[in-house]
């Protein structure tokens, strides 16, 4: 398995735009992580662009999923977040999926937008 981050998208959905709505303040994103590499040895989360590491839990056996938090203070407006993983063996989770022709191994970043009300 291919190195990743998947993050609970903060707040609630809001079906028709797609987006998350929240309030602002203080909130801690989480997600899990995981390789078949072996662990996963540092998760960064971005807020806009600007990447910063997450606390990453270790990893309770073998092959198994990792926790990850992130402390945010919300600010009003629309913020785009997302996550990636890289682990042990030095491989990071891409920006972009690679192409194949049968859309297998898609493990790009994924981003969430997410809109911030003061």
């Amino acid at each position: 398995m291919r190195v990743r981050a998947l993050m609970v998208p903060p707040g609630i959905p809001d079906f028709a735009s797609r987006r998350r709505l929240m309030d602002a303040g203080p909130t801690l994103l989480r997600g899990r992580a995981w390789s078949g590499n072996g662990p996963v040895q540092r998760v960064e989360v971005a807020i806009d662009g600007h990447w910063a590491d997450a606390h990453v839990e270790p990893a309770p056996g073998e092959h198994a999923w990792q926790e990850f938090s992130f402390a945010w203070v919300a600010t009003p407006g629309s913020h785009t977040v997302g996550c990636r993983a890289t682990d042990a063996a030095g491989t990071v989770q891409p920006l972009e999926a690679p192409w194949s022709f049968q859309g297998m191994g898609n493990n790009a970043v994924q981003e969430t937008e997410v809109e911030v009300r003061g």
